[in-house]
């Protein structure tokens, strides 16, 4: 029985997508570096910026030394662009006050930075409708390791098999199954809304229901 939900945010509550893109590349083009959209969706979908530029020096010869500043100009050139683009949408506002008023508990867990974090559901008008939210900065290793997802389901107080995470990348599903909880995948923002989520709710309900034996 689905006690609680977890949603990601970049990709699930929030379309941000290319906005980290064109914020990483705004950065990297300061020191005649640049990925391609294609190359971004395949190897950094939903890492961490820091993670992003770790792998960018491992295997494409950015200097490590330039990450922090990167790194701090990217989040910047971010924020920006959230604060002229990121508005409430008012799909995802009704589901969410739907399911709380169900019972649910909802809470968020990202890939980003705390101060993204913050200031983007602040832009979207969620954050009074989550028990809480964790970011990157709360946890040692980020998605793809399942340590975000199970701090989350510990602060619920609820069991793994309990809580329904909502998810859109491939890390961010690979976290939340090593983390023992169930998946509703979403290939846009379009797809976070109350019939879907609650589909799978039934869903899961059906699957964990009491087998019968055919004789």
């Amino acid at each position: 029985m689905i006690k609680a939900i977890i949603f990601d945010m970049d990709g699930v509550l929030v379309d941000a997508k290319q906005w980290h893109f064109e914020a990483l590349n705004t950065a990297l083009e300061l020191f005649g570096y640049r990925i391609s959209q294609f190359e971004h969706h395949q190897r950094f979908d939903g890492l961490p910026t820091r993670e992003k530029l770790r792998i960018l020096a491992k295997e494409n010869g950015f200097p490590h030394t330039l990450s922090d500043f990167v790194n701090e100009m990217k989040q910047h050139c971010l924020l920006e662009t959230a604060e002229r683009l990121c508005q409430p949408n008012p799909v995802h506002l009704e589901t969410l006050e739907t399911l709380r008023s169900e019972g649910y508990d909802l809470a968020l867990a990202s890939n980003s930075i705390r101060r993204s974090v913050d200031r983007l559901m602040q832009l979207t008008s969620l954050n009074s409708l989550l028990s809480f939210t964790l970011s990157n900065e709360d946890v040692s290793q980020p998605k793809p390791s399942p340590e975000i997802y199970s701090l989350a389901i510990k602060r619920l107080g609820v069991f793994p098999n309990e809580c329904l995470v909502v998810e859109d990348g491939d890390y961010g599903v690979a976290a939340a199954k090593a983390a023992g909880a169930n998946v509703l995948r979403v290939e846009t923002v379009r797809d976070v809304n109350y019939n879907n989520v609650r589909n799978r709710i039934e869903e899961i309900k059906r699957e964990s229901g009491p087998k019968t034996s055919v004789a």
